[in-house]
């Protein structure tokens, strides 16, 4: 039987299913119910054994359309492929896709880790989203969704933290858009439930500088975070870098420290040069990590995973009734300490932003290849000389550079 839409539309129902093949259609042909919905049919060998998929319902696929998606079945029958099962895992995917679940779970692995953040992306999204709409459908959830779970985080005292969720919540359902699940985002046009966030500019002066040193001792953490605290303060580098260092990103007869580009914020590797203090911690922290790879192993994971970023905050959050400061501080604000306290004495800022590896504004960082070892050495050697100097009764005279 040679088609037609004509032809097809003409098929009576019977007491039993039956089909009807296309002359020399090669597999192809049309499924007739005994309540006659009709649906076009490929039947196929793969691998020495029969199968069947189901193209589409007629009428809402046309002949034409039939046959265009038969022929596309068949070049992936020819390429090795099982046209049928590839359908019904595409299928599944898409109902799986079309839940928040689903949704968070495809947004994770196909756009949110080619980003460097997208841990604490995963972690937004599966503490405050999925346990609240995990099963619902995506295209159902509403801007009224969207603004009242941003009000119980805000209700629980993290305002910024609302922020970080509703720029996930934005990212993941642009996504949704791109991938045809959702017609439309719900985030727009929220603004930002935990409002304007102001930068940072923290730092503890000289006098607590002096007793953050001095008073770690007493707080409540392992000796592995109170030398990471102090090494994040000695190097200037992210908490991220410090956390994760591994032993042989260091080379200790040159005293450089050169953290890998996957480690970076800017996706550039860095070198950091050692001082004599850096060393010293180093010993310290050698005989505390033991056989482990990383620097700062976890308590919990036998030495084959690093102390996460919020272990040290959390610690210090904890402890900060043991320092008896006026103003809180965080362990990025270690950082704008010893940047803010180098600029202070003499060491120019434009080399301070090369040992914090902050990115270089404009067309400047494509023609500037030049590493500044020797100015970075000098400027660290003299942020040693005044950090004992900040802790040291003896103060000792700083020479510039």
């Amino acid at each position: 039987m040679k088609f037609t839409d004509a032809k097809v539309k003409a098929l009576k129902p019977k007491e039993e299913r039956y089909e009807e093949w296309e002359a020399n259609g090669r597999g192809f042909g049309v499924r007739v119910s005994p309540k006659s919905r009709k649906s076009w049919i490929y039947m196929y060998r793969f691998k020495g054994a029969s199968r069947r998929m189901t193209l589409g319902k007629f009428p809402a696929m046309t002949l034409a359309e039939a046959h265009a998606e038969h022929a596309e079945a068949k070049k992936k029958l020819d390429k090795g492929i099982d046209p049928g099962l590839e359908r019904v895992n595409s299928n599944r995917h898409g109902r799986d896709a079309s839940t928040i679940k689903g949704l968070v779970k495809e947004y994770i692995e196909k756009r949110s880790k080619n980003n460097k953040g997208w841990k604490e992306e995963k972690r937004i999204l599966e503490k405050d989203i999925v346990p609240k709409w995990g099963n619902r459908k995506a295209e159902d959830i509403k801007r009224r969704d969207v603004i009242l779970i941003l009000d119980q985080i805000v209700d629980r005292g993290s305002p910024v933290m609302a922020n970080r969720t509703l720029s996930a919540l934005r990212r993941m359902f642009n996504f949704a858009i791109g991938r045809d699940i959702v017609r439309g985002s719900p985030c727009h046009p929220i603004e930002r439930p935990g409002g304007k966030e102001e930068e940072r500019d923290r730092h503890l002066n000289e006098n607590e500088t002096e007793l953050f040193w001095l008073r770690l001792k007493d707080c409540a953490m392992t000796e592995g975070t109170k030398l990471a605290l102090k090494f994040l303060l000695v190097t200037l580098q992210r908490k991220s870098e410090v956390a994760k260092a591994e032993w042989p990103e260091f080379d200790l007869e040159s005293n450089w420290w050169t953290i890998p580009k996957e480690k970076t914020k800017n996706g550039l590797s860095h070198r950091v040069y050692l001082t004599q203090w850096a060393r010293d911690l180093l010993s310290e922290i050698k005989a505390l990590s033991g056989d482990s790879s990383f620097l700062f192993p976890s308590p919990r994971g036998g030495g084959r995973k690093p102390i996460t970023t919020r272990s040290l905050s959390q610690a210090l959050r904890k402890n900060q009734d043991v320092f008896g400061f006026d103003e809180a501080f965080a362990p990025h604000d270690l950082r704008r300490t010893a940047s803010s306290h180098m600029t202070r004495n003499g060491i120019p800022r434009e080399i301070v932003r090369k040992i914090i590896n902050h990115r270089e504004p404009g067309i400047t960082k494509v023609y500037d290849r030049y590493g500044y070892d020797r100015e970075k050495k000098n400027a660290m050697n003299k942020w040693d000389r005044v950090l004992r100097n900040i802790l040291s009764r003896e103060k000792t005279k700083i020479v510039n550079i």
